[in-house]
């Protein structure tokens, strides 16, 4: 199985590496499922292609290298969720709503019929109605999400 990690980049904070690091190593201790997770992809992506680039500045310095590079960053993840991704679980804070690549991911998981599982501490009347219709259960908390996770695709 193989699980892709959505949540907010470009506007959280440290683009989300915490929650998706620890989740990972849950993840992958605990169900033996593989994770895709951006921000590991994306710093092999910028090593290998673009290693002396600061992307996040280069959208005010260069923008039409900025959006070739964005161009590529959605054409690895949209494939990766239609090919690889089992399943998604989004974390739902103030850097996915603000964003709008957590929302495209949503929805590339719902059209390709792959469950998404919604992480979020706002009350479900202060999440898009859009991204609702994407999602398949909520979760309050990490906790919650792993317990269901646990009885769901224990090995």
């Amino acid at each position: 199985m193989r699980v892709y990690l959505s949540g907010g980049m470009e506007y959280a904070d440290g683009e989300g590496i915490h929650w998706r690091q620890d989740l990972q190593n849950w993840i992958e201790k605990k169900l033996n499922h593989e994770c895709f997770n951006p921000n590991v992809e994306s710093n092999i992506f910028f090593d290998k292609h673009y290693p002396s680039v600061n992307f996040r500045e280069l959208k005010m310095q260069d923008i039409d290298l900025y959006k070739s590079i964005a161009t590529k960053l959605v054409e690895i993840d949209s494939k990766e969720i239609a090919e690889r991704t089992d399943y998604l679980i989004c974390y739902w804070d103030n850097g996915a709503a603000k964003g709008a690549g957590t929302k495209g991911e949503l929805t590339m998981a719902k059209y390709f019929g792959k469950p998404v599982y919604l992480v979020t501490s706002f009350p479900l009347s202060a999440i898009p109605g859009w991204v609702l219709g994407c999602t398949t259960d909520f979760f309050i908390s990490f906790e919650k999400l792993k317990e269901f996770l646990l009885k769901r695709y224990n090995p």
